[in-house]
């Protein structure tokens, strides 16, 4: 209350007793104005100074905004914010304009007529200059930094990013503005505004995915291969073409030593059998693949009646961080969890407006397992030239239900490798494959360790081919503190490996597949597999969806 009544006295004198300027801002980048943006409007007087915007005090800016107050007698200001949920939160800073420091010059410039002087700071490795003058008796800027130069009229952001004033109007009154109840520290303030800026949807929140008989489902999760995998079914806003659409999985060992394979991932559910059948009765219930190699492969690619899983993220636990973190190295600091955040704006159509099954599974035989936790962030943007696209999952030869007998990726021992046979009914223009492949097989001469080329068929015809391999496993050795270490001096988390590396994401590659007809088309993925030693063996997760333009 008495922030409210110190405001309201500042109010008062200052339309009594000062004159009110309202000061219009326009941004520019490299020469050019930039389009359809919100002006800036900042108020000010001898007492204070108000930093908005044209839409805010029009009433028509888009959520979360914020309005920032200069009070004068105290050197301070006052943040105020207004939430996606209408919620209306602020802050005080006493000490930050007190602690801004200028180098002053010589120069001089008129902008809107008046003389200004120059002076310019540096901020986070950005050169800023300001041009402000003393003229209108006044002081105030577009942002919180150079508040106490005078009037300043432009600012200049490493030579190429300019906020210029247009408008210079002297107005009867003062702006209201008035505080909310709740004031928060800065940090929650950032924090809060930060987290209105987009959508978060919690999909797990500290799951255990461990080997135990004495894991059980419950109304909201569902729980499979004896612990490895969970499940839950989840209603996703619709999502404007454009936006960006981020998922992280925050992992920590919650007593199983080793690296192991995870996956984030959805289960297409739009025809007659699905993954989540194969998840309540059993493997053998899904599709069966065969090359000629004498195995079967239990759902790992589309048929007119099923749709293999999407991965969303495929990622690697690295050896027993934070249950492990008691094992000490000098000068080594260990990590208390990992983070894999990672992109996947491509796959809006399977994830816009629908209530979809998503699962997230570690395979491993421990009875502590790990904890894991998995969001998804959805980031708008207003305007977009990206075009919809339409998504076909093709295969998926990780074996998710490994914990329930699923086979191995082992099918690229022949020269058939894995063959796709599907079918569009329309054309699809501009088609991509988002394929993700890592190589496994533990041992010195496994594919895990050995570079393998991989090579993608369209047709009968050799489209793309590259060899995965990660070459920078060594920089991730914070987060591995039971790894091994061996007589000439690495860890095992330093090795090189096809396409992953102990606590890291495998990313998607894109191959351009062109235009596409209606009709049959077959895809072979061919890896030159390794053979197996005694009882090592090698096996390839690849998964890819067909993504085009209708």
């Amino acid at each position: 209350m008495k922030n409210l009544l110190l405001l309201f006295l500042l109010v008062i004198s200052a339309n009594c007793f000062s004159q009110n300027y309202k000061i219009t801002y326009l941004k520019s980048s490299n020469g050019n104005l930039i389009e359809n943006q919100d002006a800036v409007w900042v108020f000010a007087n001898n007492n204070q100074t108000l930093l908005s915007t044209e839409n805010i005090r029009n009433q028509k800016a888009d959520f979360p905004f914020e309005e920032t107050i200069v009070d004068r007698s105290s050197n301070s200001f006052f943040q105020k914010a207004t939430l996606k949920s209408s919620e209306i939160i602020a802050t005080k800073d006493s000490v930050s304009l007190g602690k801004q420091t200028f180098e002053y010059t010589n120069d001089t410039k008129k902008v809107l007529g008046y003389n200004c002087k120059k002076a310019k700071t540096i901020v986070n490795s950005n050169t800023i200059e300001f041009w402000y003058t003393d003229e209108l008796k006044v002081k105030g800027s577009p942002t919180v930094l150079g508040q106490n130069l005078g009037l300043v009229l432009e600012m200049v952001r490493n030579g190429n990013f300019v906020i210029s004033a247009t408008k210079i109007e002297q107005i009867k009154s003062f702006p209201i503005f008035q505080l909310p109840q709740k004031q928060v520290d800065a940090l929650t303030y950032k924090d809060l505004l930060w987290k209105s800026r987009f959508t978060t949807i919690s999909v797990f929140k500290d799951q255990i995915l461990n080997f135990s008989d004495e894991s059980k489902s419950n109304d909201s999760i569902l729980r499979f291969a004896n612990g490895t995998i969970a499940v839950r079914k989840v209603q996703l806003p619709e999502i404007k073409v454009g936006s960006q659409i981020f998922v992280d999985v925050t992992e920590q060992s919650n007593g199983d030593a080793y690296d192991r394979t995870g996956s984030l991932f959805m289960i297409p559910t739009d025809k007659e059998i699905s993954f989540l059948n194969g998840l309540q009765n059993g493997a053998k219930t899904l599709p069966i693949y065969t090359n000629g190699n004498g195995k079967e492969y239990q759902g790992v690619i589309i048929t007119d009646n099923y749709n293999p899983v999407v991965e969303l993220m495929r990622f690697f636990t690295p050896f027993g961080v934070k249950q492990y973190n008691t094992l000490q190295l000098k000068d080594k600091t260990w990590a208390e969890n990992v983070l894999y955040r990672q992109d996947v704006s491509d796959l809006r159509s399977l994830l816009s407006g629908k209530e979809v099954w998503l699962g997230i599974n570690i395979g491993n035989y421990d009875k502590g397992g790990h904890k894991v936790s998995a969001n998804i962030t959805i980031h708008t943007e207003n305007e977009s030239i990206i075009k919809p696209t339409q998504i076909i999952p093709l295969f998926c030869t990780n074996n998710i239900m490994e914990m329930a007998g699923q086979e191995y990726g082992t099918m690229f021992n022949n020269d058939k490798g894995l063959e796709v046979s599907f079918k569009l009914e329309k054309p699809m223009k501009n088609c991509k494959l988002r394929y993700i492949t890592s190589g496994h097989g533990g041992w010195e001469n496994g594919d895990e360790f050995v570079p393998k080329k991989n090579s993608i068929y369209l047709n009968d015809k050799e489209t793309f081919s590259f060899t995965p391999w990660r070459q920078d496993c060594g920089s991730y050795r914070l987060s591995n503190p039971a790894s091994g270490n061996f007589p000439n001096g690495l860890s095992s988390s330093d090795y090189s490996r096809s396409n992953w590396c102990p606590g890291t994401v495998t990313n998607p590659i894109f191959i351009d597949l062109g235009d596409l007809e209606a009709g049959t088309h077959l895809m072979q993925i061919k890896i030159p597999q390794g053979l197996p030693e005694g009882g090592s063996f090698s096996s390839w997760n690849v998964s890819g969806v067909l993504i085009g333009e209708q």
